[in-house]
């Protein structure tokens, strides 16, 4: 950071976690006196509808509660504009940068100009292999080995299909690790109970091209899958759409990850079996929070996550933790804790305000769930 900013923050106040309670679209933010830190935003696509319904909102808020300022960009999936965009960032004035990185190796020179300048740098979601970049995500092998644990409970064998995400993205391959660890096997290991059948990357997490993946996985299975593990609910969009060109929609059940509103439907009506929730309004609230901490001077290892965050996200200790990546770095990381909604628990994302009755429930018969009626 720079010295007149470090001057200016240090003789301003001490930054300490506030302890508001949260509510979507408000957050916990550091209290004491107004800091003049301005915080960039990266975006690598901002077309995602959850960035601007829940993480955005989320940073944003708890960034100018502490007297913050927040600025953005959109790198519309593109590294070349993402590194353009983060030079933006630090010419803007950017005090802290908070990076949804379209790839970890693509957005290094990047972070290495931040670092140059002494501007603290966060990875938002996505791991950053820098060890200077702090980490803060939802734990992903862990909602893999959600998404495994729900359609193995439901097909213990049988024909699996694994719809990958970004071969970019490490999170694609967290995700298949959680899943290993549940106990689904590699492609072609047919010496168990389930086969996979099928297994690839899907570029972009994109729904259009998972649909693509999961045509192909059904015309070289000729259509006899029994299940699909795919990474996120975007795909399973897809997904589900090439299931029902075939008629095998709701016999065929349909994992995902993000609690997007057309899942939830989904999980509601029977064609996906579960969606890993990833409350990002707190994880918004933590990346705010996070920056505001590292503008006033906290180390990293000393970075704690707002103490206002709910049961079903916080982590189990408030303070950054060392988190082993895969390039063997060591990063300072807080990784929060996702939740699987099904037809069981559905009641519990309007209960919490992220989604409306009305959207969950769209089309659903009377008398199928219990929050439809």
């Amino acid at each position: 950071m720079r010295i007149r900013r470090i001057a200016a923050l240090v003789a301003a106040a001490v930054v300490a976690v506030g302890a508001c309670s949260q509510t979507p679209g408000t957050t916990g933010a550091p209290s004491g006196s107004a800091t003049a830190c301005t915080v960039g935003v990266s975006w690598n696509n901002y077309a995602q509808p959850r960035w601007a319904k829940a993480d955005e909102p989320a940073i944003r808020d708890a960034i100018e509660a502490a007297g913050g300022t927040y600025i953005k960009t959109d790198a519309n999936d593109s590294s070349e504009q993402q590194l353009s965009d983060i030079d933006s960032l630090i010419n803007q004035g950017a005090d802290a940068l908070i990076i949804l990185a379209k790839d970890p190796e693509a957005i290094l020179p990047a972070v290495q100009k931040a670092k140059d300048a002494g501007i603290p740098v966060i990875g938002y979601d996505r791991l950053i292999e820098d060890e200077e970049a702090f980490y803060i995500t939802f734990d992903n092998k862990r909602v893999g080995t959600i998404m495994a644990e729900v359609i193995m409970g439901l097909v213990p064998e049988g024909n699996y299909v694994i719809i990958k995400g970004h071969n970019a993205d490490p999170n694609a391959d967290f995700l298949r690790s959680g899943m290993t660890e549940a106990g689904v096997p590699e492609l072609n290991d047919d010496s168990g109970p389930i086969d996979v059948v099928y297994e690839d990357y899907t570029d972009n997490w994109d729904t259009t091209n998972a649909r693509n993946n999961m045509d192909a996985a059904l015309a070289a299975a000729n259509n006899d899958v029994d299940a699909v593990i795919s990474e996120n609910d975007s795909m399973a969009t897809g997904v589900v759409a090439a299931l029902e060109a075939v008629g095998l929609a709701g016999d065929v059940p349909v994992s995902g990850q993000d609690g997007d509103t057309p899942a939830l439907n989904r999980v509601a009506l029977g064609t996906q079996a579960v969606s890993v929730w990833k409350d990002a309004f707190g994880l918004g609230e933590t990346a705010g929070n996070v920056a505001i901490q590292l503008c006033g001077g906290t180390a990293l290892e000393d970075v704690t996550a707002p103490d206002t965050l709910k049961d079903h996200v916080k982590p189990d200790s408030n303070a950054a933790a060392a988190f082993e990546t895969p390039g063997g770095n060591t990063v300072q990381s807080i990784i929060l804790k996702p939740t699987p909604i099904t037809r069981e628990n559905i009641n519990l994302v309007v209960d919490l305000g992220w989604e409306t009755k009305e959207a969950v429930c769209a089309n659903v018969p009377a008398g199928t769930v219990d929050l439809c009626g």
